[in-house]
């Protein structure tokens, strides 16, 4: 039975009348009403609705609730409006079903208001004023709920609610209290702009798309989550003012320009983190959370749990900590006192590609060290076929991509980091990194010094690689070996001949060596044990610095003297090398 009842004033008795008597529906035990306007109605006392059913269209905007007003268990089976409404005492819809749309546009509760338990359809708390407490524990959103440019001045509880579809609270200002333990966000969340002025309480919220906080003010919040996102956590322009435990389980979390004025701890498990140009002034730390947190709702989120840094450009690295973190994907360019960055754990970074690579005609194998990502977004576009980052480039904009005269102090820097934390062997890596960057800077490196560091480099590896010094030294010995026996021993050790003459009773002596014979004769008649193991004393002692005592041809001169300097340099840095990869 419909109903117009639009600007009547409604005495609690009434009320009662109408809806116990005219509109008590006995089959039901409760009123049924069809299509009902209350646009602009007064209602004075305490009115009670007593478990109605609106089966059509429910009007109320306009109207004023003197007293307290009481919707528990009401079921509102079409649109529902109560915008303008001025709800001047307490108001109660705990266990309301709201079948379609409902509005609480512009609405006013001067006194709390409860909507614990309500089910709604698609709500819109868009600009309501909320004086007092509010609580929504336990109710349910079927489809999108809007409570943008709400304020809620007392403690606002929305503990186990349920959003099914997106959820909207920007430009929320939460004066108080604001209580989400265990609600669970189906659809996208938008806290965008929010202020959350005391303590939040997001333990154990579950949001399966994403999570927008970007430019949310958090002022006495000391700590966000456990919670779990399926999708983007962003806290891109977010303001934490106090110090701040965020944990959470994420596919991403976004921090760019994000502040931070005191301590930070983000614990977070499978969370890609792009921090860039984010506002660090206090110790920050980021670390993989090594166990599920405990009591989270299931989620979507499998595979590796570590923590993947995405960016750190534009950051103050001076009071950064990252631990057990994956930074195999990271842009450092841009970073600011990345030497004093601290990294702690099992810290991964992205490495050269293995097996045999083809540069052009020429194969290339490329020996297993710690890289920068940046470094293989300037390879891949200076050598594609090398398949550094397969597809992968730094920017559309190939003159935007770094430059080894960028990278080297990037690399400089990261290897200061790493030997303050007394990790030489990670330190060798980035050494290499950044003789590497030298090597191939053609702006700020000159020719000759670039030469120098190719020979460096094609020697030992910049001091680093012990292998291809001890090849080169191994190839060097064996050539000294083959010249010795070949060329560089006579045909027989000269012997002492002595002459002199007889004066009286004088004999005077004069005792000569001649000159060592140089070999004649094939090749192949040179070869043999004895001059073998002749040549071979000849190298043993040129590598330490030492002359054989064996008579040797001009040749054999020669080449033992460039063999004592060559030599002992290339048994130095092989030396130099293994200490770099066992020293601690």
């Amino acid at each position: 039975m419909g109903i117009d009842c639009r600007g009547t004033t409604f005495t609690e008795q009434l009320l009662d009348d109408l809806l116990l008597t005219a509109l008590f529906d006995p089959t039901t035990g409760r009123p049924h009403l069809g299509t009902a306007r209350f646009g602009g109605a007064t209602f004075t006392g305490s009115p009670h609705f007593g478990g109605a059913t609106f089966a059509g269209r429910a009007d109320f905007r306009g109207a004023t609730f003197a007293g307290k007003a009481d919707f528990s268990y009401v079921t509102f089976t079409n649109d529902t409006r109560f915008d303008d409404v001025d709800f001047t005492g307490e108001a109660w819809f705990n266990h309301a079903t709201f079948g379609r749309d409902v509005g609480f546009d512009e609405v006013t509760f001067t006194h709390s208001a409860n909507f614990d338990g309500a089910a709604f359809t698609r709500a819109d708390f868009r600009n309501t004023t909320f004086t007092s407490n509010v609580s929504f524990h336990g109710a349910s959103f079927t489809d999108n709920a809007w409570f943008n440019y709400v304020a809620f001045p007392d403690d606002a509880d929305f503990e186990d609610a349920t959003f099914t579809g997106d959820a909207g609270f920007g430009n929320v200002a939460f004066a108080s209290n604001a209580r989400f333990r265990g609600a669970a966000f189906a659809g996208n969340a938008w806290f965008v702009d929010a202020t959350f002025t005391q303590d939040t309480d997001f333990d154990h919220v579950a949001f399966t798309g994403d999570a927008q906080f970007s430019s949310a003010r958090f002022e006495r919040a000391a700590s966000l989550g456990p919670l779990t996102c399926g999708s983007v956590l962003n806290l891109s322009e977010a303001i934490f003012s106090v110090p701040v435990t965020i944990q959470a389980a994420a596919k991403e979390v976004r921090c760019v320009r994000t502040r931070w004025d005191a301590t930070v701890s983000l614990r977070l498990r499978y969370a890609k983190v792009d921090l860039s140009d984010a506002v660090i002034t206090q110790p920050t730390a980021v670390t993989t959370h090594p166990i599920p947190f405990s009591n989270m709702p299931a989620s979507d989120l499998t595979g590796e749990p570590s923590v993947k840094m995405t960016s750190l450009r534009g950051i103050d690295a001076a009071h950064l900590v990252l631990t057990d973190t994956d930074l195999s994907g990271c842009v450092f360019t841009g970073a600011f006192h990345l030497d004093q960055l601290r990294l702690a754990g099992r810290t991964q970074f992205a490495s050269v590609p293995t097996g045999i690579l083809r540069h052009g005609l020429l194969p290339m194998r490329f020996t297993r060290r710690r890289t920068l990502v940046e470094e293989h977004h300037w390879r891949a576009i200076r050598t594609p076929t090398t398949n550094w980052v397969p597809g992968a480039v730094h920017t559309a904009d190939p003159a935007l991509a770094p430059k080894p005269y960028d990278l080297a102090p990037l690399y400089r820097d990261l290897r200061k980091a790493f030997e303050d934390a007394k990790n030489e062997p990670g330190a060798a890596d980035f050494y290499y990194g950044e003789m590497e960057m030298r090597r191939h800077d053609r702006h700020d490196t000159t020719r000759a010094e670039r030469g120098l560091l190719t020979a460096y480099w094609a020697l030992s590896g910049y001091g680093l690689r012990a292998s291809r010094a001890l090849g080169w030294l191994l190839l060097a010995m064996t050539t000294t070996v083959v010249v010795m026996m070949l060329w560089g021993l006579p045909t027989d050790d000269p012997k002492p001949e002595s002459t002199g003459k007889v004066t009286n009773q004088t004999i005077r002596l004069t005792t000569d060596t001649p000159a060592p014979v140089n070999p004649s004769g094939p090749l192949h008649e040179r070869v043999s044990t004895k001059r073998f193991e002749k040549s071979l004393r000849v190298v043993v002692n040129s590598v330490i610095f030492r002359s054989s005592g064996q008579n040797l041809t001009t040749v054999g001169t020669y080449t033992e003297m460039g063999s004592r300097l060559t030599e002992p340099v290339l048994l130095g840095l092989a030396a130099l090398a293994i200490r770099g990869r066992i020293k601690r």
